[in-house]
């Protein structure tokens, strides 16, 4: 094999390598898509995922405040939490008070319940104003991550 040969072989694996690179580096960046659900009364019955919340992590998604920021309006049975809000309702015994199907359509899309609610839609891309170029395009929560916090909030009965 010539050297120009080697040379353009070597070239074209290294371009090979690095497209290839960019894709796993895109596909990791990408949100995941918005998986259609179906609202059915006050509620979406069917969880957004085939794996089952945490009620863990959706622990740590409630708590924290660049993510769920739920302590932003809601006070929740947790000690040694600073400066929970009071616009909300409280959270303590909210599992006992609602199907996770209500509570997971609340997470997603409050205003399907309440239209005046000035609760974000954690689940939702279009009919939004004001979104952070950064944030466009995608929604707050994943939907792992929504069924997360349905499995804690769940939890709190």
């Amino acid at each position: 094999m010539s050297v120009q040969r080697i040379f353009f072989v070597s070239l074209v694996l290294g371009i090979a390598s690095v497209a290839t690179g960019l894709t796993v580096v895109q596909a990791q960046t990408s949100p995941a898509p918005v998986v259609p659900y179906s609202v059915v009364g006050d509620a979406i019955p069917k969880p957004l995922t085939e794996i089952p919340g945490d009620p863990k992590r959706g622990a740590a998604i409630v708590v924290d405040r660049k993510l769920g920021n739920c302590l932003a309006c809601h006070t929740l049975p947790i000690a040694n939490e600073a400066d929970p809000g009071d616009v909300g309702p409280p959270l303590a015994g909210v599992g006992k008070a609602l199907t996770a199907g209500r509570l997971r359509l609340r997470i997603v899309d409050m205003k399907k319940v309440d239209p005046n609610t000035i609760m974000p839609a954690f689940y939702r891309m279009s009919g939004l104003h004001d979104v952070d170029p950064k944030f466009s395009g995608k929604p707050i929560l994943e939907a792992q991550q929504i069924e997360d916090v349905v499995a804690y909030l769940q939890s709190l009965k």
